[in-house]
């Protein structure tokens, strides 16, 4: 079955050939695809001891450029840089674990969502706090231009359309913000109330710093669910078109499931967020 796919999707593409836009004929005529990425969100995408980028979102990339019949290198651009829509050309596709938004989506095209993930809020494991209310008031920490920031001032919009319905449970005195959610992680691990009282972020890069010996704890339930899509610009609906077929194809054989697996320790991809 996954041979049948891969020449069907080869074979669809180089049908298209002749009538691709700019972006789809540059890819293929250079048999290459550059790929955003975030090199601070493990496990999803970080960089090993070596500089290499790891992670699900790069096997993810991988792959997708091994189906389309070309090479892939990754670059690492600001959050708001991939967010702005305003690529030029810098890159293709960004496979960054980003939540498709109605306000991104006037911006910036979503071919494909290729997992799930809850996000919650966490403390100093010295913290005396014990739910999400006990933060009320209180100095929260987030990446700039995410959907945490968004969450923790009460902005968050998600597309009905892939997301469960959320209630906003923070009600910080403060947001504070950084350049990646590690920077967060960082300030927090200096002590309780030092420089932040807590932050937000996905369960998996929580649980990740944890087990890199950060000294954090998360409170409460997941605050929301965020559907996770794979990114292209709006400038050629047909590459968008080619890149959605592309995952698909990776879902419908199972290989999603199994770099799921392999990164988080289960599936995030069929499992629905309750």
């Amino acid at each position: 079955m996954k041979r049948a796919v891969t020449v069907l999707l080869t074979a669809t593409l180089f049908a298209g050939t002749a009538q691709a836009g700019d972006i789809l004929d540059k890819v293929l005529s250079d048999k290459h695809v550059t790929v955003a990425t975030n090199s601070e969100y493990p496990p999803a995408s970080f960089l090993n001891a070596s500089g290499e980028f790891e992670g699900y979102d790069v096997d993810v990339a991988r792959e997708m450029a091994k189906r389309m019949g070309v090479s892939v290198e990754f670059m690492n651009p600001a959050w708001e840089a991939i967010t702005s829509g305003k690529w030029g050309g810098r890159w293709e596709v960004a496979i960054g674990s980003m939540t498709p938004t109605p306000a991104r989506a006037e911006v910036l095209d979503f071919p494909a969502v290729y997992y799930y993930t809850p996000a919650a809020i966490y403390v100093h494991e010295d913290s005396a706090y014990q739910t999400i209310g006990d933060l009320d008031g209180k100095k929260l920490g987030a990446s700039a231009g995410s959907t945490y920031e968004e969450y923790l001032n009460k902005t968050l919009t998600l597309d009905e359309r892939y997301s469960p319905a959320f209630d906003y449970k923070s009600s910080p005195g403060e947001v504070r913000t950084y350049e990646t959610d590690t920077n967060v992680m960082d300030d927090l691990r200096l002590g309780d109330g030092v420089r932040l009282d807590g932050g937000i972020s996905s369960v998996p890069n929580i649980l990740e710093a944890v087990g890199a010996n950060y000294p954090l704890r998360m409170v409460g339930e997941p605050v929301f669910y965020e559907p996770l899509a794979v990114v292209t610009s709006k400038d050629d609906p047909e590459f968008s078109a080619l890149v959605g077929e592309t995952i698909e194809s990776m879902r419908a054989d199972g290989t999603l499931v199994s770099l799921s697996e392999k990164w988080f320790g289960t599936d995030l991809v069929t499992a629905q967020p309750r």
